[in-house]
Order: structure tokens, then C-alpha cells, then sequence
């Protein structure tokens, strides 16, 4: 969990602790007011609004529907703990991924904007006028399980093909090693990366080519004006936003060239600025 704290021409204040695992949602909670009360009392400013990025899929009432990492905040009314914790100061939550394409929106000056994440996981969001699609109090823009490969590996959400199947950092570890013929770590795969060994540039590439597959749909229905990789897993991997822009390059079409993509340039801190961002325009 991280915490941060803004306010117009005053330096940002930010906190970060990692939760016991396993733990109870009151342990949980216990440890993330005791963090939020820490951080205000060093915070010498008026806190007039509050936003909060979240990983969690939450319901536009602020109620947990599900959060694979955390599962037994399923059903929690996390809304009302937030209000509890913040009487009579304005709240707002959105997914993280929604709010990384937010603050890489307003980074970048742009009104429209797709953005990518590749860890453990894939997530993202849009951004079309300057708002986060769809709304937050509607859901969040579930761009890992987009549909990219009906033949493709099964997802955990039951579905195959979907985007963090094929494309997340464990998804391509698991490629790699069943094409060396070995378990492979992420040092191991960089490295071979690096040197074009053909195991790893074969899972790498396959990674690559199904996020150019999911920007270049997307980019058929709102014509974003860049698409944005972020995450641990795109980072770390020397000339990976460049595979990826290649393979999207490939599948422009008469007329119809695909936006630019490049990586973030807010690295770990996009959802938090975005949370920030969020906060303002209450």
C-alpha cells in the first residue's frame, strides 16, 4: 500500500508499508488508519478532498466485489471505512490502472490516451476527453481480460485467451520455460532477452505482439493519441515498449496508422498521481 499527499505548491508527502500475509480485513484496516493517520500528522495542510487508487474491483458504492490478491476483502464496504476515516472531506476511488492512464493523460497534455500495464498482471486504462472510460462509478476498464486469442491459454477468470493469459510477467515466464525446457526467473529472462536468445525472444515477442493486438483494437474505437506501457514487467526489459511498438506499427491499416506508444514516463507513481489528479477535480 502507498500513501500520498498533495497540495498546490507544497512538496508531496508519501508513505509506503506492505500488509501481512495472510491477514484478517480488520488487521488489514487497522494497519492502513494507523499509516493514513501518521501521514496527516505530518501533513501541515487542510486536507480539502482525498483520492484513492485502488487493485481491487469495487462497485460504485465503494463496496469490494472482488480482489484476487486480498480475497477476504470480498464484500467489504470499503466507501464507508474511508468515510469513517475522512468525516466530512470529500472521497473518491478509482481502479489504479484507471488512474495511471489519467496521470500519464495530463503528463503527456493529451485528451486521449491508452496505457498499458504489464507486472504480475496486465491492467490499464483509457482515457477519452479527459476522463477515465468508463466512469469510475461504473467499474474500471478490465483491459487484461480482453479477448485476444480464442485459442489461447486459460485465464484465471475461466476465459481463454484473455490478454493477462498470454501477456503478464508470469504468463511469459511460463512461455520461456516451457520453451527452454526449464524454470525461468525474471533476471534469467532479461538477461537471455538481452543477448537474443531465441527462447527468450521467442515469449518476450509473443507478449509483445498480443499487447500490439490489444492497442490496435482499442485504437479502432477511440483513436487515443498514444498508448503508454508501464509496470515492473515492461520496464525491466531493455527494448521492450520498442517490440511492442513494432508489432502495433505492423497492423495499421490504409488510412488508419496506430497511435505512437511508449513507455511511462511516471514509472511507480501513475496511479498515485492519478489518485491525486482525482481528488483535485472533486
Amino acid at each position: 500500500m502507498a500513501l500520498r499527499a498533495e497540495a498546490e505548491h507544497a512538496p508531496a508527502r508519501q508513505a509506503s508499508f506492505r500488509w501481512g500475509s495472510p491477514a484478517t480485513v480488520a488487521e488489514d484496516l487497522a494497519l492502513f488508519e494507523e499509516r493514513i493517520a501518521a501521514l496527516i500528522a505530518r501533513w501541515p495542510h487542510q486536507v480539502r478532498a482525498v483520492g484513492v487508487a485502488m487493485p481491487a474491483t469495487l462497485d460504485g458504492e465503494g463496496r469490494v466485489v472482488v480482489w484476487p490478491s486480498r480475497p477476504s476483502w470480498a464484500g467489504l464496504d470499503f466507501g464507508a471505512s474511508l468515510a469513517r476515516l475522512f468525516p466530512g472531506i470529500p472521497v473518491r476511488w478509482a481502479d489504479d490502472g484507471d488512474l495511471a492512464a489519467l496521470a500519464e493523460a495530463d503528463a503527456a497534455d493529451v485528451q486521449d490516451l491508452l496505457y498499458l500495464g504489464v507486472g504480475t498482471g496486465v491492467g490499464g486504462g483509457l482515457v477519452v476527453g479527459g476522463r477515465p472510460v468508463p466512469d469510475p462509478a461504473n467499474g474500471s476498464c478490465e483491459l487484461g481480460h480482453l479477448v485476444v486469442d480464442r485459442a489461447g491459454p486459460t485465464c484465471v477468470c475461466g476465459r481463454a485467451g484473455c490478454l493477462q493469459a498470454i501477456a503478464s510477467g508470469p504468463a511469459t515466464l511460463r512461455r520461456a520455460a516451457a520453451s527452454r525446457g526449464q524454470d525461468v526467473s525474471f533476471p534469467e529472462l532479461r538477461a537471455a532477452w538481452d543477448d537474443g536468445v531465441a527462447w527468450a525472444v521467442a515469449a518476450v515477442d509473443e507478449t509483445c505482439a498480443a499487447l500490439a493486438v490489444a492497442a490496435a483494437g482499442i485504437s479502432e474505437l477511440v483513436r487515443p493519441a498514444c498508448v503508454v506501457l508501464g509496470g515492473g514487467f515492461a520496464a525491466g526489459l531493455p527494448g521492450f515498449a520498442d517490440a511492442v511498438a513494432r508489432h502495433l506499427r505492423a497492423l495499421a491499416r490504409e488510412g488508419h496508422p496506430t497511435p505512437p506508444l511508449r513507455l511511462s514516463t511516471l514509472g511507480g507513481l501513475s496511479s498515485l498521481r492519478g489518485a491525486a489528479l482525482l481528488a483535485r477535480r472533486q
